[in-house]
């Protein structure tokens, strides 16, 4: 246990026969349950995991590999059967350092947040070893997940090294949620809906020598739709159906004028083109829209910014006061 906490690792496993033993013979002491998911590997990851001899270790093999998304929802439902209050996800390439385990758990043990995770951008040196191109697309793709997300406070949203309490995980519904390259993204839509308090805690990536098998060709289309479904999904939960909120009204009036300016912006340049020679009023009936219609807009951004759920709440493995004695 962790503080009074029964912790369950989490480990998404896909062609990991070479480091799998190394995630599971670093595992801390205080992590009690290790679910591995092999998500269909065609190497021995499996082998390798049932020739350990730890007995916190409990083995999933997927049939059909549903990515890695689909791995971590099937550890996270063993992991809650197992009677789990934390979960956290511990890859099976070995690139979260076991040493920096505390500092997530400590964020939703002691402080009270529903949900922690890793931010490998805190520092310029952090990403050092990160190719430039990942940098910049992570610096892109955080940037759209806080739209979508409402999460503005948290970045580096592909970074699975996360903790959650399990009461949290029991109130999302995990069969929705995205199971291939965008589960992280998907899963933050989630947590903002449900107005779970989630934070960022500073954590170096470690580099070894795999190689990536995503394929940008089918993630990137694959996030650009999930990120902007997910945006309009969290503004209809959050500030329509729940309580229609002064920021969906900013919301839809400022897309609303913004169009009808930009159609009429469009219709004067025909006429200009056509030597009709655009009068006050015209220029006035497509800026004006404008104008207003971005002022809502930015005031809308604002409004969601500071509703972003970043405080935490009770803390439910505090002691009660006298307990001790």
């Amino acid at each position: 246990m962790y503080k009074g906490a029964v912790i369950a690792a989490v480990v998404p496993a896909y062609k990991e026969e070479s480091m799998i033993a190394t995630v599971i013979t670093t595992m801390p002491d205080y992590v009690d349950h290790i679910v591995v998911v092999d998500d269909c590997s065609p190497d021995d990851t499996s082998g390798v995991v049932r020739s350990t001899v730890d007995p916190r270790v409990e083995l999933i093999r997927h049939e059909i590999n549903q990515g890695v998304g689909g791995a971590i929802i099937t550890g996270h439902r063993r992991a809650i059967e197992l009677g789990a209050d934390v979960n956290v996800i511990m890859a099976g390439d070995a690139q979260m350092d076991p040493q920096h385990l505390p500092a997530l758990l400590d964020e939703v043990t002691d402080r009270g947040f529903g949900f922690a995770k890793g931010n490998r951008f805190f520092s310029p040196e952090s990403v050092s070893g990160m190719p430039p191109y990942r940098v910049f697309g992570n610096f892109v793709l955080s940037f759209m997940t806080k739209l979508a997300s409402g999460y503005w406070h948290l970045f580096d949203p592909q970074n699975g090294y996360t903790a959650v309490r399990t009461e949290v995980l029991e109130r999302v519904p995990l069969d929705r949620v995205a199971k291939r390259y965008s589960f992280e993204n998907d899963l933050l839509i989630h947590l903002n809906i449900l107005q779970v308090p989630a934070v960022d805690v500073a954590i170096p990536a470690v580099y070894g020598d795999e190689v990536s098998s995503i394929r940008l060709s089918r993630v990137i289309p694959e996030l650009m739709t999930l990120l902007t479904s997910g945006f309009w999904r969290r503004i209809w939960y959050r500030y329509v159906l729940w309580s229609f909120s002064p920021i969906a009204l900013l919301l839809f009036l400022g897309i609303l004028l913004v169009v009808f300016g930009l159609a009429v912006a469009i219709w004067v340049c025909f006429q200009i083109a056509g030597s009709v020679v655009a009068t006050a009023a015209t220029v006035m009936l497509a800026a004006l829209p404008l104008m207003l219609g971005t002022q809502m807009l930015i005031s809308a951004l604002q409004l969601d910014i500071q509703a972003s759920p970043s405080h935490p709440t009770l803390n439910p493995f505090a002691v009660p006061r006298g307990a001790e004695d």
